[in-house]
């Protein structure tokens, strides 16, 4: 579809959904011009427009959280844009995963929280890539690589068969975090996508 069958409004802006790719998450509400938008469609990047700036706010450019745009698509009406992003590091400037984390209503549904912590870690993980090692305990282990990693990950590993023979459920939770956290490092240091890992969890289920 062209871009110009959209419907901006009289200001020719457009409410803009940012939406994570991965896990459907809705990460920020914002607003796009027909500049921003062109500019995202040719560089796969989120590019937005700053209604008190009155400019062009290319998502990450301060903060080193950019996002790469792999799809964007539009609602019925055509007044509408939906951004679905791989995110790298927090949507939030306060530093939390989605601009949307404070709640007027708890869910009844399942919380899903292991997913979202996932989803948060991952980008997080990735974005400290390039973070100075001497202030940054991810990006430390990154450069010391995998035989560093693969050590820290036998090490949790052992905390979670002893914290797994004590009473204590609340010790068994903060051993498997450890563990999980440093497996992410892991996938990370080895260019593997953990949805990779959960394809295959996935293919196994099924035989």
């Amino acid at each position: 579809m062209a871009t110009d069958a959209l419907n901006w409004d009289e200001r020719g802006l457009m409410p803009v959904v940012i939406c994570d790719a991965r896990s459907g998450e809705l990460l920020t509400l914002a607003w796009a011009n027909q500049s921003a938008l062109d500019e995202t469609l040719a560089t796969r990047r989120t590019v937005l427009y700053s209604r008190s700036r009155g400019s062009l706010w290319r998502k990450g450019e301060s903060s080193g959280n950019d996002q790469h745009v792999v799809a964007v698509t539009t609602d019925c009406d055509r007044d509408a844009l939906c951004y679905h992003v791989l995110p790298h590091g927090p949507a939030c400037h306060t530093g939390a995963a989605s601009c949307f984390h404070d709640r007027l209503l708890e869910s009844d549904a399942p919380a899903g929280d292991l997913r979202r912590a996932i989803e948060y870690l991952r980008s997080t993980i990735a974005a400290r890539r390039g973070s100075d090692p001497e202030h940054s305990y991810v990006a430390r282990l990154l450069r010391d690589g995998v035989d560093r990693i693969g050590k820290k990950i036998g090490e949790e590993a052992t905390e979670v068969v002893i914290a797994a023979k004590n009473p204590d459920d609340d010790e068994l939770i903060w051993e498997s975090a450890d563990l999980l956290f440093h497996l992410l490092v892991l996938l990370e240091a080895r260019g593997i996508d953990p949805d990779a890992v959960g394809s295959h969890l996935l293919q196994r289920a099924k035989t």
